[in-house]
């Protein structure tokens, strides 16, 4: 009966995160069945319109900075230097090399195609930076709310089928970064639920999100063919953006 228990527990507090591999992989296997049969233009051009929707969702995103506010310390100012700084320490750790050296140790066990480790980068990044996977995540462990991480998980799953279609099987392995990183955050956020008893208005998950979206831009210029930015190596500025909020909150 106590097994029973956890296990309902379990669910009740990752359900999100299941879902959303479940959609991804099933994109991911639509995306493979026309992989190869449509021309190149199309592949191209279900990858741009996937682009476009991820300018949109960053710019929601990104607004979240004007919200971020704290004492004196505007929340723009406050993102820059997140954003910034976290890249420094991105570079300086070789996260981004870090990131592909995965996908290509991935590839090779696999033997993947020449695309492979792109799309897993590409997927990973996309599918785990924003705003509804740290607040849907914090919801569904808090509270047990999945219905932020349902929203994200169809997104991801139409976003997989666009993605694999163009870079092939790498894109169903950001899967096992989805259960990782979303996984863990709903499972830790039991232990934040009296830190922020209101996720979605906490103003360093606001500086999160609003970060989050900066990066998301890169993912889409990437994603537009428009430049080549490294969106990896920012990841620390999301570990780092709390510890700047605080640090303003005690400076204002």
């Amino acid at each position: 009966m106590g097994v029973g228990m956890e296990i309902a527990e379990l669910w009740t507090r990752t359900s999100g995160t299941w879902i959303n591999a479940a959609t991804v992989a099933l994109g991911t296997a639509l995306g493979l069945l026309l992989h190869g049969r449509l021309p190149e233009r199309m592949q191209r051009i279900t990858v741009q319109g996937v682009g476009l929707v991820t300018v949109f969702l960053a710019l929601s995103m990104a607004g979240s900075l004007g919200k971020a506010t704290v004492g004196r310390l505007d929340g723009v100012v406050l993102g820059l230097v997140t954003l910034v700084v976290g890249g420094i320490l991105g570079e300086w750790w070789h996260i981004e090399e870090g990131l592909e050296g995965v996908g290509n140790w991935i590839k090779r066990r696999i033997g993947g195609g020449g695309s492979f480790t792109e799309g897993f980068v590409a997927a990973s990044l996309l599918f785990c930076v924003g705003p509804m996977t740290l607040i849907g995540s914090l919801n569904n462990g808090l509270t047990g709310d999945a219905t932020l991480l349902v929203i994200k998980a169809t997104l991801d799953g139409l976003s997989s089928v666009a993605l694999a279609s163009a870079y092939g099987i790498g894109v169903g392995f950001s899967i096992l970064v989805i259960l990782v990183y979303q996984g863990g955050v709903s499972l830790a956020a039991g232990m934040l639920a009296q830190a922020l008893p209101d996720p979605a208005n906490d103003p360093r998950v606001l500086l999160v999100t609003g970060v989050g979206g900066l990066m998301m831009i890169g993912i889409a210029i990437n994603l537009l063919g428009i430049g080549r930015v490294r969106v990896g190596s920012f990841l620390p500025a999301l570990l780092l953006a709390p510890f700047v909020s605080m640090l303003a909150r005690w400076i204002g």
